[in-house]
């Protein structure tokens, strides 16, 4: 009896190991999940307004195209959000756009901020809206780099997209200026994209 009774304990103690194990390695996933993304703002934490429609995209998206939005530049979201609010009204009212026209954007600080998004169809782009994640680093840069914050959030924020399967897994990067008339995302920002994996010198 004695034997059994340690025998019943053992195997109570075993199964309790197992399953302590099991949450760990299972909580230990979700961290890795979480900590490849950055932190992202939703439209409507910084006050966004919805778009006026919404264009769906084919997922896993094929190309990132790289901008800066040629403003000032911001850290935190009380001084970004100004920033984001009266680019979505210009993108919406002068440009008769359907909403902000990037997908994501970037502040000093490493703070992405939502623009439509995943999924969503932006107009950063000709040519590459439909098949196409624009992400904008707010600034100019031009003639400087962006913080190492911001850089390393768009970095995270690519890799966050691929293991979401929001990106294709060989998706190509490209600066705005390669495939449209326009100095975006800047000469100096330009060169440092151009070291980045997946960049494409021909797209």
């Amino acid at each position: 009896m004695f034997a059994t009774a340690r025998l019943c304990t053992l195997f109570v103690v075993a199964a309790a190991a197992l399953i302590v194990a099991v949450v760990a390695g299972g909580s230990g996933e979700a961290r890795h999940r979480s900590d490849i993304c950055p932190q992202i703002k939703l439209k409507r934490q910084w006050g966004g307004k919805p778009s006026q429609n919404l264009h769906y995209q084919v997922r896993p998206i094929r190309f990132v195209v790289i901008h800066h939005t040629v403003t000032g530049e911001c850290s935190g979201l009380l001084q970004c959000a100004p920033i984001l609010q009266s680019m979505q009204a210009y993108h919406q009212t002068e440009l008769d756009f359907d909403d902000i026209s990037y997908n994501f954007l970037i502040g000093s600080d490493g703070i992405v901020y939502e623009g439509t998004g995943w999924g969503l169809r932006g107009a950063h782009t000709y040519g590459y809206n439909a098949k196409g994640t624009g992400i904008a680093f707010i600034g100019n840069y031009g003639e400087k780099l962006p913080t190492p914050a911001a850089l390393q959030a768009a970095k995270q924020l690519l890799a966050c997209g691929v293991r979401q399967g929001e990106l294709s897994e060989d998706y190509g990067l490209i600066a705005g200026s390669q495939v449209i008339s326009t100095q975006s995302p800047g000469l100096t920002l330009y060169n440092e994209i151009q070291e980045w994996p997946h960049w494409l010198s021909n797209p």
